[in-house]
């Protein structure tokens, strides 16, 4: 090959290795998924049956979990991995729901099953959701506790899950129960059973921030500029509370068709509402602690509630949530509405807390709620947290990740009755332009090139010197 050619050659290819090789460092390791919400109800049927007339029974949810609309539930805190050339995708929720029914006279129950911990995996076109699951057989009551188990495949219906964006959303994807799940779900259903179909949505950082220190919690656990304090005063403190499950499902259900809006700092966790930036005292297992933040609920029918001005006491071990209440007809200052247990509230490592503790309305709280609830009613539980040094973090907020936009319609005006996924971007800032991509296909096509005419040539050059002179043949 001669000289000039050769040069060229190595030329090109240095271009082609130039344009392909950012596009391939771009998506080369797996990037990190934190933040995001998975919603699935289960199965809708299997629900009904368990608060029906028959089974008499009921769920809970654990960790965090949450309802949303007409009988989902809401798992928080993705984390896992996520590969944009590859699609391959996995990620973990926490929370969980626990249903009970057919209550014996001994006060247990015969069905008794609690799913947690959903994890989500796509290879490829194929899904499968994954559960911790704890359920008590039929018959024998045996209870079987397995992490876990992959309990129903997805189906993506065709869903590209390459890419390069900073969100992975799919949305309503069919779910069938596989023969693992339907042993740990004690027999109720047998394999290929449809359950409720399961919608998702998670952050994906991007690639650059993979080294570097990681993302913070959404929910700010300290403040960096307190010190420690002397004499039982707080540096930092929050609590959390719901108010009420079926009160927010009744907010914004058909009837109120309504909602709530957060104010002065509140923070939304999905089953609980955050009132931050706790200021007081603890001393020998007794609190005095005023919080940040409210909470207004507006809906249909005259349906208007603010509590605002949180303030937490507890005192020889019980706790009392207390709240400034503006309401249709009523206005309160300091209304204590529940009461909950707190002994052996004290310090260890600079923090002290309480974890969903159990709560029950006060005969005041009945009339801040307008009469809706009796006095002594379960409410919400309620967690607390008080730092008494800088150096003490308060749990973290469940972490919902980004809203999920509107996916694309799959063509049904029902978006229930196909999976849909909304795109994941091909140009985001770590991923590779069209530009890039363009360029190194033309330096594929003029390499191509080069090679070919040195091939041309190269073949007339040999096809002259294997004929050779024919003068000499006589």
């Amino acid at each position: 090959m001669p000289a000039r050619l050769r040069v060229l050659v190595a030329v090109l290819c240095a271009a082609v290795l130039g344009a392909l090789l950012p596009a391939a460092a771009a998506h080369a390791a797996s990037r990190t998924v934190q933040g995001g919400r998975l919603d699935w109800g289960v199965k809708s049927s299997f629900q009904s049956y368990v608060t029906g007339p028959i089974a008499k029974g009921s769920y809970s949810l654990t960790g965090g979990a949450a309802t949303v609309g007409s009988g989902g539930f809401r798992f928080h805190s993705a984390t896992g991995t996520y590969d944009g050339d590859t699609g391959a995708f996995q990620a973990s929720f926490s929370g969980g729901v626990h249903f009970v029914g057919h209550r014996t006279d001994t006060g247990a129950y015969q069905l008794d099953l609690t799913l947690s911990r959903p994890t989500v995996r796509v290879s490829g076109s194929t899904g499968t959701l994954y559960l911790d699951v704890t359920s008590k057989a039929k018959g024998t009551g045996t209870v079987t506790t397995s992490s876990q188990v992959p309990f129903a495949s997805l189906s993506l219906g065709g869903i590209d899950m390459r890419g390069g964006g900073n969100t992975v959303a799919l949305n309503n994807l069919p779910a069938k129960l596989t023969s693992e799940g339907a042993r740990s779900f004690a027999g109720y259903y047998t394999a290929g059973t449809a359950l409720d179909p399961v919608t998702l949505s998670a952050d994906v950082r991007p690639a650059a921030a993979t080294t570097t220190e990681p993302k913070p919690s959404p929910s700010a656990t300290k403040s960096p500029a307190k010190k420690k304090q002397s004499g039982g005063e707080l540096v930092d403190g929050a609590v959390d509370w719901g108010v009420r499950r079926t009160f927010r499902e009744y907010v914004t259900g058909d009837i109120a068709k309504g909602e709530w809006t957060l104010s002065s700092g509140a923070e939304d966790g999905g089953a609980l509402f955050r009132f931050p930036d706790g200021k007081g005292t603890l001393a020998d297992g007794d609190l005095r602690a005023s919080f940040k933040g409210a909470v207004r609920f507006a809906g249909a029918h005259g349906l208007d509630i603010e509590l605002s001005g949180v303030r937490v006491t507890v005192e020889d071990g019980a706790g009392t949530l207390h709240a400034d209440v503006t309401a249709a007809g009523y206005k309160g200052s300091d209304v204590p509405l529940v009461t909950f247990a707190a002994k052996g509230l004290k310090t260890k490592d600079g923090l002290a807390k309480v974890t969903e503790a159990p709560a029950k309305l006060t005969a005041e709280g009945v009339k801040a709620f307008g009469g809706m609830y009796p006095a002594g009613t379960e409410m919400d539980p309620v967690s607390l947290a008080v730092a008494t040094t800088d150096a003490a973090e308060l749990p973290a907020l469940p972490d919902l990740g980004s809203t999920p936009t509107p996916a694309a319609s799959s063509g049904s005006p029902d978006p229930s009755a196909d999976p849909s996924a909304e795109p994941v971007a091909s140009t985001s800032d770590d991923g590779v332009s069209a530009l890039t991509i363009g360029l190194a296909a033309g330096a594929v096509l003029l390499a191509g090139a080069a090679l070919a005419f040195v091939a041309v040539r190269g073949r007339r050059t040999r096809s002259a010197t294997e004929a050779g002179p024919t003068s000499d043949e006589d």
